[in-house]
């Protein structure tokens, strides 16, 4: 990829996986194309120097011989190059060049092409997407509109309006403007920002179910200084410190995102202090991006949240070119997949049972078919741990274990499953002390009123593979049946029956644990707040306890 940056890599396509983009190889070379075509104090941009093209070849030579490496067909890599090298001075000598020294030619993306492939990019980062999209590289910024429906991909008919605002063109624009805002110059490329945002927007013309969809209108962001306002407004999040550190599938509320006085404030001072992937360079970033926003803020449609996607160029490029039924699936169930014991329909179904019965609760969706199967498909996964490893590892499989390169997956998601996971191996009385602050603020990225739900669900999972070590075959040795009951203070509590095909007797140590576990879930002490109800758990029709 020849963005602004240099990015160099690998992406596994085969069909098990294409879904969520697995990446064998990522690097980037420390070049940045627009800052060599605008040196300080150039008044005009100048021919990508001799220095920087001799620097771009040698990095792509060296990904030469790393393809060879990993025995990547000559004929299987792309070279793309988006605004930097589309408005270049010297942009075809600069391509021939690299022909020349490496043999592969330069692909190079009309603005509205970038746009459009951007937007797959976006789409390729969550299962759903429905709404505004907006791509910020160095030199422009991309908007349209984008739908996701049955695999298919509909935004704006010319793909998106790019407008040469990207992170490093407006700090270029601020500096001719002059640092005070109420300066003739500023107000005048503020009102040029602004006018050109407005009718960017109107040209897209955004349909109208998406600005009236239930919960509002939402806008996806990705690029690199959208990428950093993301990582900024994390280490300003009111869960301290923030549990996920992946950008994409992070969900902030509109008016945190429009809250550019706090960001700016996090990187002002005589040094700016380490935050998490704000490198100095995005730190520098940071007053033009604040520009940007307040400028939207002041020409968008009502939005109520802004999702922040990791996919641009180099994602949307692979998922543009998947089949609609790979694009269709959905990433977290297409991210466990690998790590499935056969066979799982039987466990799914015992769980779907459950999940989408009793334990369906105000918001039905929460326990959908995706996160259920994905849940079944890693629940073995730490099985073979130690048992002082298998809970914590099972709670970190969403943000540095197993599962947390998987592309396309939302934070709510990942706390869900990881929370899942934890109940399934014991829960939180079976993790270490270094564990349990981690799980706490998991817990707060759960939907409201869910985290009962989980617990619950989490806990006679762990009853189940007690039963199923190694998942249901033929023979199903348990069969579930829960329902509601009014207690006599009124109050509802939950009656699960655990129907076992062998005698009751002959059923181990650590099965007996699982099943107190579940009814445990009943004690107020392990609610979240008044967000709980009184289990009571029978085997067989007959009531289980301790003794």
């Amino acid at each position: 990829m020849l963005c602004n940056g240099i990015r160099c890599s690998i992406t596994d396509l085969s069909p098990a996986t294409a879904r969520i983009l697995p990446t064998v190889y990522l690097s980037r070379a420390a070049i940045s194309l627009y800052d060599a075509q605008y040196p300080p104090n150039a008044t005009a941009p100048v021919p990508i120097p001799k220095e920087t093209i001799k620097s771009v070849i040698n990095a792509l030579l060296h990904f030469k011989l790393t393809c060879a490496d990993f025995g990547v067909p000559e004929h299987h890599v792309r070279v793309v190059a988006t605004e930097a090298t589309r408005k270049a001075i010297n942009s075809a000598e600069f391509r021939a060049e690299i022909l020349d020294k490496t043999g592969w030619n330069v692909e190079l993306l009309e603005k509205e092409v970038e746009g459009r492939v951007g937007a797959h990019g976006v789409a390729s980062s969550f299962a759903d997407v429905k709404g505004l999209v907006m791509d910020l590289g160095g030199g422009s910024t991309q908007i349209t509109w984008v739908r996701t429906q049955d695999g298919r991909i509909d935004m704006y008919e010319k793909g998106s309006v790019s407008l040469p605002y990207g992170a490093a063109a407006l700090m270029k624009g601020l500096q001719t403007a002059g640092a005070s805002r109420q300066s003739e110059a500023f107000a005048i490329f503020e009102k040029q920002v602004i006018g050109d945002l407005t009718a960017a927007v109107k040209t897209i013309d955004i349909p109208r179910d998406l600005i009236e969809q239930e919960g509002g209108l939402s806008l996806y962001v990705s690029g690199g200084g959208f990428r950093g306002w993301g990582f900024l407004l994390m280490s300003q999040h009111h869960i301290t410190p923030y549990p996920i550190p992946i950008i994409n599938g992070f969900r902030t509320s509109v008016e945190s995102f429009h809250n550019t006085q706090t960001v700016k404030a996090a990187v002002n001072g005589e040094e700016t202090p380490d935050i998490f992937r704000v490198s100095q360079r995005r730190a520098g970033q940071v007053p033009a991006v604040a520009f940007l926003v307040d400028c939207l803020a002041k020409t968008l449609p009502s939005v109520t949240n802004v999702y922040f996607c990791q996919g641009g160029v180099r994602e949307g490029t692979h998922f543009s070119n998947l089949d609609a039924s790979q694009r269709l699936e959905d990433p977290l169930v297409t991210a466990t997949k690998p790590y499935a014991q056969h066979p799982i329909q039987g466990i799914v179904e015992l769980l779907l049972e459950v999940a989408q019965g009793s334990l369906s609760g105000p918001r039905e969706t929460i326990f959908s078919l995706a996160l259920v199967t994905a849940f079944a498909q890693a629940m073995y996964v730490h099985a073979a741990f130690p048992k002082d490893l298998s809970a914590g590892a099972a709670l970190r499989s969403t943000t540095t274990g197993f599962f947390a390169a998987a592309h396309g997956i939302s934070h709510e998601q990942r706390a869900l499953l990881a929370i899942l996971l934890c109940e399934r191996y014991g829960g939180f009385g079976s993790i270490s002390p270094t564990e349990q602050d981690f799980y706490h603020r998991m817990m707060q990225l759960l939907p409201d009123g869910t985290f009962w739900r989980c617990l619950v669900f989490g806990r006679i999972a762990g009853v189940l593979a007690k039963v199923h070590p190694a998942g249901v075959g033929s023979e199903k040795r348990v069969k579930l049946d829960t329902r509601w009951e009014t207690t006599k203070k009124g109050n509802e509590k939950l009656c699960i029956d655990f129907g076992f095909t062998q005698k009751i007797d002959e059923l181990d140590e650590a099965l007996h644990g699982a099943l107190l576990k579940v009814g445990k879930a009943g004690k107020k002490k392990h609610w979240q707040g008044a967000e709980g109800h009184k289990v009571q758990v029978t085997v067989n029709g007959k009531e289980y306890s301790e003794e």
